[in-house]
């Protein structure tokens, strides 16, 4: 349902050669999607592909969703590609250092809560946050040639078409002595407003179970009809309200949608 990502596969060199040979996976994909507008599909070309041997092990949905992406001709990844400018900011000389690096997904800090509603907008408030550091975790400033407290600031230097935000969805439990699943309902918003940019919610995967097990569905909106669809494996059914108790990953396209030349 990211046509334009559909489209921009239709036009890959590398699919038009059909070289089985190539870790590029735009091939794999193409196939999958044209199988998928005519009948239940199989994915085992591309699992192959993504070196998945066991199919009945759980994988993490946004490692593999980044792991595509890897894996994509460039024409049509940078769709949902971003820059992140990491400033770092010296309290006592002022002086400011910039570090420039692409992203697929923004990680959301889930707050360990399981009565209270965890809300999109507000975590990823809380990600471009200043962030002040001191103590042992003092940053060394080159012109002040020794260790001082620093401000931390994340930016976004470019905008992705497809915004999306990951919600890690997990503690470290001291009793168990082990990391757990945090299994409280969450706010995603319809629209997200960030400085020049709106962005427009159209899909969510959710993920139901432990961190160790369990099941993923998807609920996406159509660009051809705007209705909403719940995806279980083999079996799609039109909803009419979204399952907000295990969001995984949340999905935002830029609005007014960017027009390509």
């Amino acid at each position: 349902m990211t046509e334009n990502f559909r489209d921009a596969l239709k036009r890959s060199p590398d699919h038009r050669r059909g070289r089985k040979d190539s870790p590029i996976v735009d091939s794999e994909l193409r196939r999958l999607f044209d199988d998928l507008q005519k009948q239940l599909a199989e994915t085992r070309n591309i699992t192959e592909k993504l070196g998945i041997t066991d199919v009945f092990e759980q994988r993490d949905a946004a490692e593999y969703f980044e792991k595509i992406l890897c894996m994509t001709s460039q024409d049509a990844s940078k769709i949902f590609k971003g820059e992140l400018n990491h400033r770092t900011t010296c309290c006592k000389c002022d002086m400011k250092n910039d570090s420039r690096s692409f992203f697929w997904i923004l990680p959301l800090m889930v707050e360990d809560s399981r009565y209270k509603t965890y809300n999109v907008e507000q975590g990823l408030e809380a990600f471009f946050e200043l962030q002040q550091v001191s103590g042992d975790d003092q940053i060394y400033c080159s012109r002040c040639d020794e260790k001082q407290n620093a401000d931390i600031k994340w930016e976004i230097t470019q905008h992705p078409d497809v915004l999306t935000l990951l919600l890690k969805r997990f503690t470290f439990d001291y009793k168990l002595r082990r990391y757990v699943k945090l299994h409280c309902k969450a706010d995603v918003p319809q629209t997200l407003h960030m400085e020049k940019c709106t962005y427009e919610l159209y899909a969510v995967v959710n993920h139901f179970g432990s961190l160790t097990g369990g099941h993923y569905t998807a609920e996406i909106k159509s660009y051809e009809n705007g209705q909403w669809y719940c995806f279980n494996d083999g079996h799609v059914e039109s909803v009419r309200e979204h399952n907000l108790t295990s969001p995984q990953t949340v999905f935002y396209s830029l609005h007014p949608p960017v027009q390509e030349s």
